[in-house]
């Protein structure tokens, strides 16, 4: 009847700890679930079912209102607004048209539209999403190292006591039962094993109850539930490791060009120097028209003219450069620079016949470029770019957990000083005129002084900083070097999700202490219980059953704050002068290879 009773309640606990995993790992499922098996694809002129399996680049494939898109692909025909809260965490729906990229398992919502599919299979973002949230589960983190070590030593000595008690109930019954009355008025009074069987029943209730389930569930149960909790909420963990770190981070740095601010410069005034023959617009236009970065493209927009141009090089952080071959502008090739004051200044370029004008545009918060042509300035562009809405109350959010924020950048110390003003990061934090490997030293130096250092970016030049920090964070629509340098990908708003990310993985790690804490206490309670014939077999596989539900369940709370939106971010809510939140940009391809 015993044994039938330990088998019970084993196999309950079991069956009762499958269902609470299954709950904790529900977001995975629901990834799983969200592309849809068929597809109506066009073909001459019809439209036809088909398995999505099917599906190729190139196919046109269409969308009535309420259908998930299939695959990824671009909007060829249609109006229609997207729900993409399953990718991205957020709730508003997106506007769809023309050129608009669109992601598999995402809801078309209320217009037809007619997409051309670029990406299949493994290629699509949600695959990716999906095995960046299997690896997050599957991975371990530093701290479940201790769990292993305990465990390497609590196994043998667990044997050994149930051995020992073993024999001390089977050989010398009378002086266990002094010692189990003398407690029990202490305890509480227990059924003491008699007979020649006593010595076995104590030993297999000291085994039974010293099962190391608790101790091995309580890292990757946490670990499980966290990287759930933030798949739902639109931010990738890349594993185990990266949400460990997370919970430890001390200080944060943003970048400020397209992760602090909006990204999207728009030219203040152009001040010409000298009259070239091809116009100072055009050269540095042209010049410009290679380039990705913001800055570059509002310069590219200044003129359509095609002027040729040898050599092109781009230098990270500092600018681009080409040769301007012999033509009727010129009789000799002449070298152009369009970049930082600093880089042309250090390249021998004098710019004392700008001063005035970069004196009063950098007082402004204007980002000042220069054009030289053969070392001698012939223009300066001044740019303001704008803080993002919201920046100010992420900034806030994070000084309210304790975090000291940094701004670094490449831009001059009077333009940095008054984005670092709007978004209220204090003065002596901000590190102007940074080159991308001079943000990676800077990082460093935050290290060197004990800080444990997030660092927020989105571009090419962001990844050394990216990949020094303790904690690299990608904003979504970072560049493919960015994004793999990255330990954290957001798919949402922007820098808004930086507080939540930190918050839930601070949760996660101190959910990861208790339940380790919890596993401790309760083998330290449980095995001398035992061992003293206070704890009989039945008894003690209840005890394994609830020790190992309560580690879940604990884990489980995490899962919890997609109803508590900002819960963690240190306030309830932003600030309701922070704006409107900026609008969401949907690169999530390639997120992790």
């Amino acid at each position: 009847m015993e044994a039938a009773a330990i088998i019970t309640l084993i196999s309950l606990g079991h069956w009762l700890e499958a269902r609470v995993s299954e709950r904790a790992s529900g977001a995975l499922k629901n990834l799983l679930q969200l592309a849809p098996e068929t597809a109506r694809k066009i073909i001459s002129g019809g439209e036809t079912s088909v398995l999505v399996a099917e599906l190729q680049p190139g196919d046109r494939v269409v969308l009535a209102p309420g259908d998930r898109v299939p695959v990824d692909g671009v909007v060829e025909e249609g109006d229609s607004a997207v729900d993409e809260a399953m990718l991205t965490g957020e709730s508003m729906p997106v506007n769809k048209k023309s050129a608009s990229e669109l992601f598999a398992g995402t809801v078309n919502l209320n217009g037809r539209l007619v997409m051309r599919v670029t990406a299949t299979g493994e290629a699509t973002a949600l695959a990716h999403i999906i095995a960046a949230v299997q690896r997050a589960q599957s991975s371990r983190a530093e701290i479940q190292r201790l769990g292993d070590r305990v465990s390497n030593v609590f196994v043998p000595v667990v044997v050994t006591i149930a051995l020992a008690a073993g024999l001390w109930w089977g050989l010398a019954p009378a002086s266990a039962g002094r010692v189990h009355a003398a407690l029990a008025p202490f305890l509480w009074h227990a059924h003491v094993p008699i007979g020649p069987a006593a010595g076995f029943i104590v030993a297999a209730a000291v085994l039974i109850v010293a099962c190391p389930c608790a101790m091995g569930l309580a890292t990757p149960a946490a670990i499980m539930a966290g990287a759930n909790a933030a798949a739902r909420r639109g931010i990738l963990i890349r594993d185990g490791v990266a949400l460990e770190k997370a919970g430890a981070v001390t200080a944060v740095i943003f970048d400020k060009t397209g992760t602090l601010t909006a990204g999207r410069p728009e030219l203040a005034e152009v001040l010409e120097i000298g009259n070239h023959p091809a116009g100072t617009k055009s050269l540095a236009a042209a010049l410009a028209r290679n380039s990705t970065h913001p800055i570059s493209q509002t310069i590219s927009k200044l003129s359509r003219e095609n002027i040729p141009l040898e050599n092109w090089t781009e230098t990270r952080g500092c600018g681009v450069s080409a040769v301007l071959p012999p033509s009727t502008f010129n009789l000799q090739p002449s070298t152009l620079q369009l970049g930082s004051l600093r880089w042309l200044r250090e390249s021998g370029v004098d710019p004392a016949p700008g001063e005035k004008f970069t004196a009063q545009w950098t007082s402004r918060g204007a980002t000042i470029v220069g054009l030289s042509l053969d070392n001698s300035l012939c223009g300066l562009f001044a740019l303001k770019d704008t803080l993002k809405p919201g920046a100010a109350a992420v900034v806030k959010q994070l000084q309210h957990q304790g975090l000291k924020v940094f701004l670094v950048t490449g831009d001059n110390a009077l333009t940095a000083a008054g984005i670092a003003r709007e978004a209220g990061v204090p003065a002596e934090n901000v590190f102007a005129e940074a080159r991308p490997e001079q943000k990676a030293e800077f990082t460093k130096r935050l290290q060197a002084a004990g800080e444990r250092v997030a660092f927020v970016g989105d571009g090419i030049n962001d990844a050394p900083a990216l990949t020094q920090a303790d904690l690299g964070i990608a904003v979504s629509r970072a560049s493919d070097v960015a994004r793999e340098a990255a330990d954290i990908i957001l798919l949402k708003s922007e820098i808004e999700a930086v507080p939540e990310a930190l918050g839930l993985a601070r949760a996660t790690l101190r959910t990861i202490k208790q339940n380790l804490f919890w596993a401790f206490f309760y083998n330290a309670a449980g095995v001398p219980l035992a061992a003293l014939g206070f704890m009989s077999p039945v008894l003690c596989a209840a005890a394994m059953g609830v020790s190992d539900l309560i580690v879940i369940g604990n884990a489980l709370r995490l899962v919890r704050i997609l109803a508590r939106e900002r819960c963690l971010a240190g306030i309830s809510a932003a600030p309701a002068n922070a704006g409107p939140k900026p609008a969401r940009y949907a690169r999530h391809r390639d997120i992790y290879r």
